[in-house]
């Protein structure tokens, strides 16, 4: 490999010779790699806890506030803002440190307020669900004193990181930091114009929205798919274009394609909300739209999915002996198959079978633990040796044990509720021969448990993976190494060492 090539592949976006060393601001990092654990496991604690409600009603415990329609938001809230939002703090402010070799803008306190700030909207959205201080919509939204926090914080994170990208000593713009820039934009924009409400009193939680009816629910969509499109992929490329290079010792496998999948994505994915509207009161060619646009959306994200796969061209070999690799990847060829099927649910004939029903929580789910939970593994098992100044992982070999145990639930939880999904649709239109429904909706729940059953099981694989991982990183941090005997190559340095740079 040539020495462009080789800085290119560790992240910087041309050849100087030298390395510079640069002191950069390392403590939010580590903060926010902590918090994001620990956000993680309560997380999916409480996705494990009200999956076992749906299949066993006696664990609501007949109080309001354990009830599923209370936990169901503390759970997306958790793993979504409070999981997903600290691994994209940690992995941006690592990145774009690095790629710019510059410190971040605004100094370790402004720094601190943004972690801390974080943490303190989090917290006030978790507390705000259980006792029924929502605003009622399908994301999980808070209270609007906790949404204009929340505005305050992100544009603060959007300063940080602008503030960085400015002082730059690298005149090109790594292709991750184009990611994680139109992820803190476009979030911005979402999070103001779907809260908008109007407070019944400065001391109160009760708000109105400033709109209503179907417009209101056109709002919630053009949010809601986009929080997925932005928050949820966008950010989470940056980290693929980073990580999976990073990891793989080799350039990203074409650069001018991730260009072109960058503007195309952030362009398509504006449109695509209703999808989520389809056979209601919304004008049909909006939703025809939605269709057409999702359709379309198919292409580029594949195209990415392809840039991300085909990195590893000249280093297939590392996923036999680097399980942190295999975690990068595979999450890359879940993001593939959710990017595909998330369209083909969007043709109407499909979605009048899969809407409503367990087939989308199934697509949800392949996508938030196979795309996005995957790659913030990876990218954390990178990071932590790097930010604690360790070796290596503690463990080579538990980083495997994860692997599988993660992969096992996965398949457990999205097959599950594949099935139930495609049961439900076809039970729900079931006719007997004098024209009336042939199945009570009552049966098609009772037809529901074993499928639940299995779906609780596979999220507590994934609950018992996380549990590992965080013993793992716990003891690595601790500077502990186990001494490991085993088919598995163990790397005796992190990567990226031998070039000088993190």
């Amino acid at each position: 490999m040539t020495s462009a090539t080789l800085t290119q592949a560790v992240g910087l976006g041309r050849s100087t010779g030298t390395v510079e060393t640069v002191a950069y601001n390392d403590q939010i990092i580590r903060y926010s790699v902590v918090a994001t654990m620990v956000w993680a496991l309560f997380g999916m604690a409480m996705g494990v806890w009200i999956a076992a409600e749906l299949a066993f009603p006696a664990l609501n415990l007949g109080l309001e506030w354990t009830s599923f329609g209370r936990l169901r938001p503390v759970h997306t809230n958790t793993v979504i803002f409070a999981f997903g939002g600290n691994a994209l703090l940690a992995t941006s402010l690592y990145c774009v440190q690095r790629t710019c070799r510059a410190r971040l803008w605004g100094g370790a306190n402004l720094a601190l307020f943004l972690f801390w700030g974080y943490q303190a909207y989090c917290l006030m959205a978790d507390l705000g669900y259980p006792f029924g201080i929502t605003q009622g919509k399908e994301y999980a939204e808070s209270e609007w004193f906790a949404d204009l926090w929340l505005l305050v914080v992100w544009v603060v994170y959007l300063m940080v990181f602008v503030g960085t990208l400015t002082r730059r000593k690298e005149p090109h713009i790594y292709v991750a930091n184009w990611f994680f820039l139109s992820f803190i934009v476009m979030v911005a924009i979402l999070h103001i114009g779907n809260n908008l409400e109007v407070p019944v009193s400065f001391f109160g939680a009760k708000s109105y929205p400033v709109v209503s009816g179907v417009q209101s629910a056109m709002v919630q969509w053009w949010y809601g798919h986009n929080a997925v499109g932005f928050f949820l992929t966008a950010g989470f490329l940056g980290i693929m274009y980073y990580f999976v290079p990073k990891r793989a010792g080799r350039p990203v496998y074409s650069y001018r394609l991730s260009i072109v999948h960058f503007w195309s994505l952030i362009f398509m994915y504006v449109w695509v909300g209703p999808h989520h509207l389809h056979y209601t009161a919304l004008p049909d060619w909006v939703q025809t739209l939605g269709m057409t646009f999702s359709v379309m959306l198919w292409m580029p994200s594949w195209g990415g999915m392809f840039n991300g796969i085909m990195t590893l061209s000249g280093a297939w070999d590392k996923l036999r002996t680097d399980p942190v690799l295999r975690f990068l990847v595979t999450s890359v060829a879940f993001y593939g198959m959710s990017t595909f099927e998330g369209p083909v649910m969007a043709i109407k004939p499909v979605n009048a079978l899969s809407h409503y029903t367990d087939w989308t929580v199934g697509h949800v789910h392949s996508g938030a633990l196979g795309w996005v939970a995957l790659i913030s593994f990876g990218a954390l098992y990178h990071l932590v040796p790097i930010l604690w100044n360790r070796e290596r992982l503690y463990s080579m070999r538990l980083v495997g044990v994860h692997f599988w145990i993660a992969t096992m639930g996965i398949v457990l939880y999205i097959t599950a509720m594949w099935i139930s999904g495609v049961t439900q649709g076809l039970m729900w239109r079931a006719y007997d021969s004098y024209g009336f429904l042939q199945y009570s909706f009552a049966e098609t729940v009772a037809a529901m448990h074993p499928l639940y059953a299995i779906r609780a099981l596979g999220g507590l694989c994934f609950l018992i993976g996380a549990s590992i991982m965080a013993y793992n990183l716990y003891r690595t941090v601790r500077g502990d190494v186990r001494e490991e005997r085993s088919f598995l190559a163990v790397p005796t340095a992190r990567p990226g060492a031998a070039v000088g740079t993190a």
